[in-house]
């Protein structure tokens, strides 16, 4: 449960809803609460750790969910992991530290090279999908709907903490939610690497 507010989550909780996709019975837990940190708090009281995570993934701002997912990926190890999907990682990072439409656009090359697979290419799908137009550059513009980057992060995060062995994935979607909520307090959300 969150001890310290946290002001980059606690955004309308409403507009979200219909991105989360919960059943009835998470959806009930969220009935009142005033905005979407509370959300997450209730959500992870009753177990619900991929849900709060989802939400998350659509709370913070861009560049905050971006940098989110990047330190999940950062924190289990990937042995499987190739160049491309490291290229991946630090193409999002580089998009976060410098979110221009150079940037944007060689997190989404970096992505593609890696065949989309990876935690990593997911976080810097979502550093795409932030703003800008999805056509190339000489097209007119087709920019991505609103909720595309959390459900890049979302799918990061979730890929992050089903890494083998996949049944520790509760206690890892517990160690991102702990550094969501550091990151949206200011901080730099970073996870020390798993332990075998």
């Amino acid at each position: 449960m969150s001890t310290a507010p946290t002001p980059k989550l606690a955004v309308a909780l409403p507009p979200l809803l219909p991105r989360l996709e919960l059943d009835s019975a998470a959806a009930t837990l969220l009935d009142g609460a005033p905005h979407a940190a509370e959300a997450v708090d209730r959500l992870e009281q009753s177990g619900r750790l991929q849900e709060a995570s989802r939400l998350v993934a659509h709370a913070l701002p861009k560049r905050e969910a971006v940098w989110w997912a990047c330190m999940c990926a950062r924190a289990i190890p990937f042995p499987e992991a190739t160049p491309d999907d490291l290229a991946a990682l630090e193409a999002a990072e580089a998009w976060v530290r410098q979110p221009e439409e150079a940037q944007r656009r060689a997190a989404m090359a970096a992505a593609e090279k890696s065949g989309f697979r990876s935690a990593e290419a997911w976080a810097a799908v979502g550093a795409f999908w932030s703003g800008g137009s999805m056509a190339p550059p000489e097209s007119p513009a087709v920019p991505p709907a609103e909720h595309l980057t959390g459900v890049a992060i979302a799918g990061a995060v979730t890929l992050a903490a089903v890494r083998n062995p996949p049944q520790r994935a509760q206690e890892r979607f517990a160690r991102f939610l702990a550094a969501a909520r550091d990151i949206a307090n200011g901080g730099a959300g970073r996870l020390p690497p798993e332990t075998p």
